[in-house]
């Protein structure tokens, strides 16, 4: 695997350029000021906002809790090391860090042959299971914004949960005249990008998958009775465009969306036989993106891959987080998050480690619960994430220095606290 990485910095970014860690696009053209709270200057996006509010103008001073008691950091790596110990089969899921972060968590899962899943994998894994059955054609923002034409949202107006995302990929200036088509989704009218294009709404033929299914058709010359002259239009369109570009959401699709997903492919590549065409998928936040990518590159497999004993076993459906922990299958779980107290683990009565935001020592209070507070990469450590749109890999430069260790650290100590007690008989 390769990635374009910048250069890090651990210098305090207030003030000046700031990457946004808290959305896979990753804006990184804005500035962020701290006091008398932190706040995004050079945009309004929402979803940046409502993040930013969780957090003060310097760091927090919490504190490490095991059953819901303070202790300090060694005791309570020593507490997480030692559920992990005792487990015969663990669950690291959440995964909400960055690449250091989840580095150093795919070698303590290596320590005790746990399972890997994000808490959006059941989002993730539309687009990587499409990649695996079909393969993918995916575009660039830089892409977008240069040479697309016609741009088609298909159930989805990308703006509800990607504020940016049409800022992001606004026509260049010496870029083609853009039309904009929301399939069954109305724009929003805030949606600031948009000025340059025109745009159209038009209704599904019945839901996304029947209307992605019509299109795929008609695009390979299939002739069906009764079409929507809507979509008839759209497919003549698409026919004549110089660069079209079909934009999905992942989290939006049903339980099934890998199918949806494939076929998003197959209009991408019978347009390709005769203009060109590529699609983007909306997904991978809370450092989704980043997880499958680095899991990828150090086993080979993606996420929900156990990294057992025994070898790697990728199963995308049986090592879902909900249906290992609804089935019993895992005796311990590892939580991950990060980047916001929102992102609290599942319930569960399993030995449970937490390495999160500050805010969710109120959600690892019970019995046989071990709490660690990280530190924010991009808030208040330097760090790096995937952007949506692939290889890309971008700095993190934290608003000021924080008191709490990072995931990586954590993370790290804990396998060191293993180790020791694997190495004096424990119960692994």
């Amino acid at each position: 695997m390769t990635a374009t990485t910048a250069s890090s910095s651990s210098t305090a970014a207030t003030g000046r350029s700031w990457t946004c860690p808290f959305c896979p696009l990753s804006c990184d053209g804005f500035s962020v000021e701290a006091a008398p709270r932190p706040t995004l200057v050079g945009s309004d996006c929402p979803r940046a906002a409502a993040a930013l509010s969780h957090f003060a103008a310097g760091p927090s001073s919490a504190t490490a809790r095991i059953d819901g008691r303070p202790a300090d950091h060694q005791g309570a790596v020593a507490a997480a090391a030692a559920i992990l110990a005792a487990s015969r089969q663990p669950l690291f899921a959440g995964l909400a860090t960055d690449v250091a972060g989840m580095r150093a968590l795919y070698r303590l899962a290596n320590g005790c042959g746990a399972i890997l899943d994000h808490a959006n994998g059941d989002a993730l894994m539309h687009s990587t299971r499409a990649l695996q059955d079909r393969g993918v054609f995916y575009t660039t923002l830089a892409e977008i914004r240069n040479r697309a034409d016609l741009v088609v949202c298909l159930g989805t107006n990308a703006t509800d949960h990607y504020p940016e995302f049409f800022r992001r990929t606004a026509p260049a200036v010496d870029a083609p005249e853009r039309h904009v088509v929301f399939v069954g989704a109305r724009v929003a009218a805030s949606a600031s990008g948009l000025g340059a294009c025109t745009t159209e709404e038009i209704g599904l033929a019945g839901d996304v998958f029947d209307t992605a299914a019509l299109l795929a058709a008609r695009l390979a010359g299939r002739r069906l009775a009764g079409s929507d002259p809507a979509i008839e239009a759209l497919v003549a369109r698409m026919l004549t465009a110089r660069y079209t570009v079909v934009v999905w959401e992942s989290a939006s699709l049903p339980a099934h969306g890998a199918l949806v997903a494939e076929t998003i492919q197959r209009i991408v590549n019978t347009l390709n036989r005769t203009t060109r065409a590529a699609a983007f998928c909306l997904g991978g936040g809370d450092g989704g993106y980043t997880a499958n990518q680095v899991t990828t590159w150090l086993s080979g497999l993606p996420l929900r891959t156990g990294v057992h004993r025994r070898g790697l076993v990728h199963e995308p459906q049986r090592y879902a987080t909900a249906q290992l922990l609804a089935g019993r299958t895992v005796d311990a779980l590892l939580w991950v998050s990060a980047f916001s107290p929102e992102l609290a683990p599942p319930a569960t009565d399993l030995p449970l480690v937490v390495l999160g935001h500050p805010g969710l020592e109120t959600a690892a209070t019970r019995p046989n619960t071990v709490f660690i507070p990280v530190s924010t990469p991009g808030i208040g450590s330097a760090g790096h994430l995937f952007r949506a749109d692939g290889g890309i890999v971008l700095p993190l430069a934290p608003i000021y220095e924080d008191t709490l260790p990072g995931v990586a650290e954590v993370a790290a100590d804990i396998a060191a606290a293993l180790s020791v007690v694997s190495s004096e008989g424990g119960a692994r």
